[in-house]
């Protein structure tokens, strides 16, 4: 079967091995365009590793992938226009300030004195850095960082951006400015294959998730197909201090809910009563913690 142009990232039987410790394994997945695609998975799972031979700088050991239409191994230089890169380590010059960095990042890309100052002004303003364009960069909390590699890697706005890990050590407040950020860039156009090991990350931002355990896809599908290949709805009945005293599966129903009721009630049972629906932290707990692979919805949609 031949490749499918409509994806904006295509990748088969992506295998990578470092000495003896075989890090990927047959991984397959594919992004569409202008989605946001989360890899989430611990440290160890093999996120950076996937980023790293999808952006060229790291070569795999077996399999195919394309991205952006080129096929990385083969068509390198293709791929380096097409994408932008965010990695976990900050890319930017500590004796320089946001905006002299902007701008020499600008110059590096290609544009002229004039240009690279225009869209430095224009990114500081975007991710609201206006406020600190002079400012050292070792005055930056660990938020305006992040927003300024952010900044640095869309100088030149690409079609495809790698964000690995992007908001790792960040307050909830960054994180949450981090995030609409990242929807904005995806509603603008931008294809996002971000890395994650936070589960509400995922679960707030992707359009798509894969979860990756011990190099292999083990799971894959939208928050919501991921969620509903567990059981269903349960209704609880917590005591006065919240603990759990009981629980009834349930499809949801006024029916349900109220055979669930009527069994607590013939049990004698009092309380506080709560529906429960499962959680990406119950998709992953149970994912992972099965030794066997499991495919979360078949066709990626």
């Amino acid at each position: 079967m031949g490749w499918v142009m409509e994806y904006a990232i295509e990748v088969r039987g992506l295998r990578k091995s470092f000495g003896t410790q075989q890090v990927l394994h047959a991984v397959d997945f594919h992004v569409k365009p202008t989605q946001i695609f989360a890899l989430l998975g611990s440290n160890g799972a093999g996120k950076t590793t996937i980023i790293k031979i999808l952006s060229t700088l790291l070569a795999a050991d077996g399999g195919t992938a394309r991205v952006a239409g080129a096929e990385v191994g083969r068509e390198p230089e293709r791929v380096r226009r097409a994408i932008s890169l965010t990695g976990q380590s900050s890319a930017v010059d500590e004796a320089l300030t946001g905006e002299e960095n902007l701008v020499m990042f600008g110059r590096l890309r290609g544009l002229g004195k004039l240009a690279a100052q225009r869209r430095a002004a224009e990114l500081l303003e975007e991710f609201e850095l206006q406020d600190a364009a002079r400012k050292p960069l070792r005055s930056y909390s660990g938020g305006m960082r992040r927003r300024l590699d952010l900044a640095l890697s869309l100088v030149l706005r690409p079609e495809l951006l790698f964000l690995d890990e992007p908001t790792t050590g960040l307050d909830p407040h960054s994180r949450r400015r981090l995030w609409k950020i990242i929807e904005q860039l995806s509603r603008d156009g931008t294809t996002v294959l971000l890395t994650t090991q936070y589960l509400d990350e995922a679960d707030h931002l992707a359009d798509h998730i894969a979860v990756l355990h011990e190099g292999r896809i083990a799971a894959h599908g939208s928050a919501a197909q991921l969620k509903s290949a567990l059981t269903g709805q349960s209704v609880q009945l917590h005591d006065d201090a919240g603990g759990l005293r009981a629980q009834h599966a349930t499809d949801g129903s006024l029916r349900g809910l109220r055979d669930a009721l009527d069994g607590f009630l013939g049990q004698g049972l009092e309380g506080t009563v709560a529906l429960y629906s499962p959680t990406l932290d119950d998709v992953y707990f149970e994912i992972t913690s099965r030794s066997n692979t499991v495919t979360g919805q078949g066709e990626q949609r």
